[in-house]
Parts: C-alpha cells; sequence; structure tokens
C-alpha cells in the first residue's frame, strides 16, 4: 500500500462521512451481528480439559498458533515510542511464549486448584476472546476496527487498526493485546497517530464461514471444546451442567458471550483462586457490560461520529486504490 498522508486521510474521512451522513446521524459502521445468520459459539467443559498432559504445549494452543502463524506481526526495525510517551509494546523477541496472550499467541490454558466441598479439583482453563453478544471492544472502537459477525465472531480488522487499545481497556477480561511496529498508522503520521495493531482470536472466522470448526475444537483430543449453533450450545450448557450439578460461566457475563464454560465448582471460586496466584485474566461472575453503565453509553455517542468517520475515509481510501 502506498504512503497516505495524515491530512489527505483525514480529508477523505470527512468528506466521506459527511457524503454518508454519518458525522450527523452518528451513524458509522454497525460491529454488531444482525441476526441473519445463526450466530455460533463454544461450549468450553472443565470436566473434560485435562491440559493435554503428555504435550510440551496444550494442543488447543499449538492448533491456533499454527492455524494464525501466517498472521503475526511483522514489525519494521526501530519502533518509535508512543507519543507523547517514551514506551512502546514489542513482543516480537517473545514470540514463543504459549501461558499467557499476546500478540502472537491467541489463547492458552490456566491451571488451578479449586477446593470445594472438601475436594481439590485440578483445573485446565482454555481463555480467549470470549466473543460478546454486545461487544464493547466494537462498540467503542474510533477507528471501526472491529465487528461483530453475524456468525458471532468479533473480529479485528488489522489494515484498519491504529492500536490505541481502547478495545482492551473495555474488555472485562483484557483480552486484545497490542504489537507496535506494525499496521496502517506507519503509513500516516507514525509519530503523532497510532500504535501498532491489535491481536486476539477470531475463533477462526474464515474456517466458520466455510462451514468447518474452528482449530482449537478440530485439536482437543478431549472433546472438551464444543462448537454449534448458539441455541442448541445454551441447551447443551444447561443439561451438562444440570449433570454434574455444576456451573455455567459467560451466559450473563458482559451481557452474555459465544463462549460458554462449564465447571463443578462455582466461579466465584476459581476467580479467588486465579486472584490468589495473580493469574490473568480472572473469570469474575458479577462481569459487567461497559456499554450498560452511563458512562459506557456517554462514550459511545461520543465514539459513534468518530468511528463513521473514520470507517467511510477509510472505505475511501481503499476504493481509490482499487481494494476490495
Amino acid at each position: 500500500m502506498a504512503d497516505i498522508s495524515r491530512r489527505s486521510f483525514l480529508k477523505r474521512s470527512i468528506a466521506s462521512g459527511v457524503a454518508a451522513g454519518v458525522v450527523i446521524s452518528g451513524a458509522g459502521k454497525l460491529p454488531m451481528a444482525n441476526g441473519a445468520t445463526e450466530q455460533k459459539g463454544t461450549v468450553i467443559d472443565l470436566t473434560r480439559c485435562d491440559g493435554c498432559p503428555k504435550s510440551q504445549v496444550p494442543l488447543c494452543v499449538e492448533a491456533c498458533r499454527t492455524k494464525n502463524r501466517d498472521r503475526y506481526p511483522k514489525p519494521v526495525e526501530n519502533i518509535q515510542d508512543y507519543w507523547p510517551h517514551k514506551k512502546h509494546e514489542d513482543w516480537s523477541d517473545k514470540k514463543h511464549l504459549t501461558d499467557r496472550l499476546t500478540p502472537y499467541n491467541w489463547t492458552f490454558v490456566q491451571r488451578v486448584s479449586v477446593e470445594h466441598q472438601g475436594k481439590t479439583y485440578q483445573l485446565f482453563i482454555p481463555r480467549r476472546c470470549m466473543h460478546c453478544d454486545n461487544p464493547p471492544c466494537a462498540r467503542l472502537c474510533p477507528f471501526s476496527a472491529q465487528e461483530k459477525k453475524p456468525e458471532g465472531p468479533v473480529v479485528i480488522d488489522e489494515n484498519g487498526c491504529f492500536g490505541g487499545a481502547k478495545c482492551r481497556d473495555v474488555c472485562p477480561w483484557k483480552i486484545p493485546q497490542r504489537q507496535a511496529g506494525v499496521g496502517v498508522y506507519l503509513k500516516l503520521a507514525p509519530k503523532y497517530i497510532g500504535g501498532g495493531v491489535m491481536y486476539k482470536c477470531d475463533l477462526c472466522y474464515d474456517l466458520v464461514r466455510a462451514g468447518k470448526q474452528p482449530a482449537c475444537v478440530e485439536a482437543c483430543p478431549q472433546k472438551a471444546i464444543v462448537f454449534g449453533g448458539k441455541t442448541d450450545l445454551g441447551q447443551f450448557a444447561r443439561q451438562r451442567a444440570e449433570e454434574i450439578g455444576g456451573y455455567i460461566y459467560g451466559d450473563r457475563q458482559n451481557g452474555g458471550t459465544s463462549t460458554l464454560y462449564i465447571s463443578p465448582v462455582p466461579f466465584d471460586k476459581i476467580n479467588q483462586a486465579l486472584t490468589a496466584q495473580e493469574a490473568k485474566p480472572g473469570m469474575n461472575p458479577e462481569v459487567e457490560n461497559f456499554m450498560d453503565t452511563a458512562n459506557g453509553m456517554a462514550k459511545g455517542f461520543l465514539v459513534a461520529p468518530i468511528a463513521g468517520v473514520f470507517a467511510a475515509g477509510w472505505a475511501a481510501v481503499k476504493t481509490m486504490k482499487g481494494e476490495n
């Protein structure tokens, strides 16, 4: 992609936004599924996940890394700091890490010991994007770079993300991770705007669109991760929880998600155990959606016109360059 000056991008953004009426109405790209397609999701059964003890890396993690290897960031050398700060986030020398979320590792497995009713449970918890029903990350992205797809996954447009990390700020689990030295901001004004690109699980959206299962689901030898339509999965999760006298997480947290966990112990105890060992992200059962708060709604009204302008402007730039 040829260089685009900051001034020309902003001019095209404003012009396109006004032409589309988004500046007046505040209606940018709507980052929500339209319901025309059945939404998909996953159920993760913690009674089945054993962390793949015979493998150096859990097989769901390895499958994710293999599937997305070609999409991982390739930053420039001599990455500039985030103006006006004297820092930047660079994970390029930590690509090997598999015990946390990074721009190069989009899923990992937590290990935690939980006491419940006189019994000790050793739990293995696969963690990645929850793909929320009403994702604040998508609603509040000022560049309209995140979208809740009709099939259910929440996807980041890596070609439109400026790495502002607002998505991470409003995510209760702090899922998206930032890599500096990559992305469109390098083509505009890298000294003054942007911080890189945010990365996270997209539920293998290309496979989902093709009618296939995500890589982590295919790779799980214990069949601990089940993929399917949200309605059926909800029924399955409730039945499974009833069978084991267990608990569900993700059905109401953050307003509901497309990822449901089933556990034999209460999630408040899991959250306490994770907190005690300083493991992140936690599993707070009382997580609320930022968009349901007064502050969140106010920010949503403020961000919508900006998101619309940038989305329209970026679409205009891509059209001028003949990109699809």
